[in-house]
């Protein structure tokens, strides 16, 4: 009871924190955390402790996977150099640095710095999306930030499993050729089982068509390649990742739009709850690790600010160089600096650093407390709240010095255009059908006028039941060749991927309010 009574309150607490955050255009996060320590500083609040394993299970594996489904392949294809660049050479750079610093300034063992460095190289993508959605990003710099943050967690996260595996093995050599066999072993074998996952549940899902076993399995999926990853002693999170990722490419095709519906619905639920229970959660562990602090260790803040501004100088020296490195492939010339300038400053610190950090085992394997486990927690904690409000909250700057965003009128008239287009396929549709006189007359009179009023669904009801039954068979023909018509656009590069997600939701909406055909 006691458990189930914390992580009521914290639900609760979340839901008042992240509607007040919502007023005052704050990121929610950051009030998460302090609202955590606020409750942690009264009298009485008995001191919270998670368990590991609960964080590295529970929680990453369904954000990991809400975050892959997302990513746009199309316009993956675009940026994957610089997304390879960053991912890869950013990581190891970002750990190195972190994990110098760390051993010279706070004083860590070098293989808990190590772990430290891992650990911080990993950025959010679940906050990165939503800060660029939110600033309307062209959808190649949206994309360029989003793959970057999601696959910079993949490749952070399997270097976090090598460096844990070496700081947990007291007394044993350390060897570089081994680490690096480890870190492909790792990485290679979770690419494999999460396509192997992708494919299994693709063949389930497109024989299944109950709205429940739909997202039963949709919650499962994450859980599945995670463990089965785990279990062949490969990476978890790459494989959650590349299951995502591949089946978030399918997923229009393996379920109708009112399957779709309820798994945004529930899915939005799940990652809100799961990201805002993990922020309370170190908000209330952090006056716990702060005062279990060993002496000699009162500087920690000042070490954390040391160690975001090194991610910082870091994430400039890395991106900066890509003005010249990369080309884009929709010309314009090369990446310019005001690019490299938002991708360094959208690196915000979140959930991923976090949950990781709360996931490094209490023990070494000869059953001795792991040295350096509470400041590694401690700096990681100020380390994330600090990139997120300073960052975090100036980003939006960033983005208007810049010019890269773009204007609500232009992101209102690529719909409207989409939404002509869209229109003038499903008409075409229905004057064809009314040249084989194959649907009623009253049925394509109806839909017609529908469709020429922007889908008005004021319009008079149709007389006779036949005539409504054929009129929402043709409804359901005419969404189906929007949909179609609406993909093409995206295929052909005229819609961005944000315009083809909003677009697509509409159409759901207005099949799933139709019935059944």
């Amino acid at each position: 009871m006691h458990v189930v009574a914390i992580v009521l309150v914290l639900v609760v607490l979340a839901t008042a924190v992240a509607t007040f955050a919502q007023r005052l255009r704050v990121p929610a996060p950051s009030l998460l955390v302090l609202a955590g320590i606020g409750v942690a500083l009264i009298p009485g609040v008995p001191a919270l402790h998670v368990p590991p394993q609960v964080i590295g299970m529970v929680v990453l594996p369904p954000l990991l996977y809400a975050s892959a489904e997302e990513l746009s392949l199309r316009d993956l294809r675009t940026v994957w150099r610089p997304v390879t660049i960053l991912s890869f050479g950013l990581v190891f750079a970002s750990a190195a640095a972190v994990g110098f610093v760390a051993v010279a300034v706070a004083g860590l063992p070098p293989a808990m710095a190590f772990v430290l460095g891992a650990v911080l190289s990993s950025t959010d993508p679940v906050a990165v999306t939503a800060l660029g959605r939110r600033l309307a990003l062209p959808g190649r710099v949206q994309v360029l930030v989003q793959a970057e943050s999601l696959f910079n967690d993949a490749t952070s996260l399997v270097l976090f499993k090598v460096a844990i595996g070496i700081a947990v093995a007291v007394g044993a050599s350390v060897s570089l050729p081994a680490a690096g066999g480890e870190f492909l072993l790792l990485g290679g074998g979770g690419s494999v089982v999460g396509a192997a996952v992708a494919g299994l549940v693709w063949l389930v899902r497109r024989r299944t068509t109950d709205p429940v076993l739909e997202t039963v399995i949709a919650l499962v999926t994450p859980y599945a390649a995670y463990v089965l990853a785990e279990s062949a002693h490969t990476s978890g999170v790459t494989s959650v990742v590349v299951a995502g990722v591949l089946l978030g490419r399918s997923g229009h095709r393996l379920t109708d739009a009112h399957i779709r519906l309820q798994l945004h619905a529930v899915y939005a639920v799940v990652v809100f709850l799961l990201e805002s229970v993990v922020f309370s959660i170190v908000g209330l562990e952090l006056p716990t690790l702060v005062r279990d602090l060993p002496s000699g260790t009162g500087w920690w803040p000042l070490q954390a600010l040391a160690l975001a501004a090194v991610l910082i100088a870091v994430r400039v020296l890395s991106t900066l160089p890509l003005t010249r490195a990369v080309k884009p492939s929709q010309g314009g010339g090369r990446l310019s600096w005001r690019v490299a300038g938002v991708v360094t400053w959208a690196g915000t610190r979140g959930v991923m650093p976090l949950a990781a950090a709360l996931s490094i085992p209490l023990l070494a394997d000869d059953g001795t407390k792991l040295a350096g486990r509470p400041l590694v927690l401690v700096l990681t904690t100020a380390v994330v709240v600090f990139t997120l409000v300073v960052q975090g909250l100036t980003l939006a700057a960033v983005v208007n010095r810049s010019g890269l965003a773009l204007e609500p009128e232009h992101t209102a008239r690529e719909e409207e255009d989409a939404h002509d287009a869209l229109n003038r396929a499903a008409l075409d549709h229905v004057e064809h059908l009314a040249e084989l006189e194959a649907v009623p007359d009253t049925a394509i009179d109806r839909v017609r006028r529908g469709l020429t009023a922007r889908l008005d669904r004021t319009a008079e009801t149709a007389d006779g039941t036949t005539a409504d039954a054929a009129y929402r068979q043709l409804r359901h023909e005419v969404i189906a060749v929007q949909s179609t018509e609406l993909h093409r656009l995206y295929e052909e590069h005229r819609i961005s991927d944000t315009t083809r997600r909003r677009l697509q939701h509409d159409l759901d909406r207005q099949e799933a309010a139709l019935g059944a055909p």
